[in-house]
């Protein structure tokens, strides 16, 4: 396996528009790029793949198992290049201290190249650089990027600084109100919503290719060793041929755990709540993801072809899963940000709220209490602003605690053959390790 770690010193210093860029550089070049995302993310690895032309995975090194992350490396081929994005600041990981992106490094052996901010910087730089190049043995900071360089003299002062460390100036790159990304509550809006994302893309990647020296930087890959082991198995699949809602409001699955399901023999096929449309009437499973049903809700209130496919599947008892978003549209109700109740699938005692709003973020460590239908123990994230306001009688669907192991009680709720949580699943707790 060849690769690298696309990282930074904090969240906000424009890796992400630096990994696209970089992306499809290096496609234009010819090369095949097998991109990644660090860590516990939904809505990067889909802009990944539009620059890459490439399916983005996951590798979560607090959440997955090393054997997981080593097959998932695996899975590229041969002669592609892997480029993963981390998340936040190079060495910043959950609650008790693990899962870092530095920690993916060390455990893959990848290269890190650094994107450093220099907007509000000039000499500092190198005391940064020479601070991440040696806080770990075990992490090869091997080269920076100076990102967002006001001019040729910021850029002389810059390369002056870095001149007296040990970490080579791979490029720069200049301020440029256009490569900017919009956000919203949950992180970047959208890949499907930038009506302008080619071009968006096309002008990232000829910032690199005017900044950025890529035979230095591929210089730097090295072909890493990966661990023999054997196939290693996810996360079970729900059913044979599993319905999952796909469109702007369910649009939160990770790929690794759609795949994994495929590995596993399962069918998948997809649908649109947004268009009405309903799961498939073969599936014997449906999923709903999270994504933003709350922007959505009032179309999904009268998607009656949605509305009555869903109920048709409970009935014939088909085994209904929504994570988040889709644990909130399988409820009563949900009450959007101007305080307007929508009525949702009613499958679920629940009503939620996203004009009482609070931010529930961090990882969790999962024990089925549903053993029909989840069996064991699993690791998993939770990242939402919406609120419950209301829960009727029905049973719990796992036991959670937080990444430091405190309790967090009984979460989500069953019914039957229908069962959501906030809860999003990563991967198995602790099996094959």
């Amino acid at each position: 396996m060849s690769g690298l770690l696309i990282a930074a010193p904090a969240s906000g210093s424009g890796k992400t528009v630096v990994t696209l860029g970089l992306m499809r550089a290096l496609k234009r070049r010819g090369l095949v790029v097998a991109p990644g995302k660090a860590g516990p993310d939904y809505i990067d690895p889909a802009f990944h793949t539009a620059a890459s032309g490439t399916p983005c995975f996951n590798f979560d090194p607090w959440a997955m198992r090393p054997s997981f992350l080593h097959a998932q490396a695996a899975q590229t081929t041969p002669d592609a290049l892997l480029v993963i994005e981390a998340m936040m600041g190079l060495f910043d990981g959950a609650a008790d201290g693990m899962g870092s992106a530095g920690d993916l490094s060390s455990l893959l052996s990848l290269p890190v190249v650094l994107v450093v901010d220099c907007a509000r910087t000039s000499q500092s730089v190198a005391a940064v650089a020479t601070g991440f190049a040696r806080f770990r043995a075990d992490v090869r900071v091997a080269g920076v990027i100076l990102n967002r360089v006001g001019s040729d003299r910021h850029e002389a002062m810059l390369r002056a600084a870095m001149a007296k460390t040990e970490v080579p100036v791979l490029g720069c790159l200049r301020s440029d109100p256009q490569l900017s990304l919009p956000e919203r509550h949950l992180g970047l809006v959208q890949a499907g919503e930038h009506a302008a994302l080619e071009n968006f893309i096309e002008r990232a990647a000829d910032a690199i290719d005017a900044g950025i020296d890529i035979g230095a930087l591929l210089s730097i890959v090295q072909a890493a060793p990966l661990r023999e082991s054997a196939p290693v198995r996810g996360i079970a699949p729900l059913g044979q041929h599993i319905a999952v809602a796909r469109d702007l409001a369910f649009a939160f699955s990770y790929p690794h755990l759609l795949e994994g399901w495929r590995e596993q023999g399962a069918t998948l096929s997809f649908f649109s709540p947004l268009a009405d449309e309903g799961p498939s009437p073969d599936a014997d499973a449906i999923y709903l993801p999270g994504g933003y049903p709350e922007l959505h809700a009032g179309r999904l209130a009268t998607a009656d072809g949605f509305r009555s496919s869903m109920m048709g599947a409970a009935d014939r008892g088909a085994r209904i899963y929504g994570e988040c978003g889709g644990y909130m549209v399988l409820g009563d109700g949900l009450v959007d940000a101007d305080g307007h109740r929508h009525a949702m699938l009613g499958l679920l005692p629940l009503v939620t709220s996203y004009a009482v709003r609070k931010r529930h973020l961090g990882y969790r460590r999962l024990r089925s209490l549903a053993p029909d239908l989840f069996a064991g123990s699993y690791t998993g994230h939770e990242f939402h602003y919406s609120t419950v306001v209301a829960e009727g009688a029905a049973d719990r669907l796992f036991e959670a605690e937080d990444a430091l192991g405190e309790p967090l009680g009984a979460v989500g709720l069953r019914r039957g053959s229908v069962a959501g949580s906030y809860m999003h699943l990563i991967d198995i707790a602790g099996a094959g390790a």
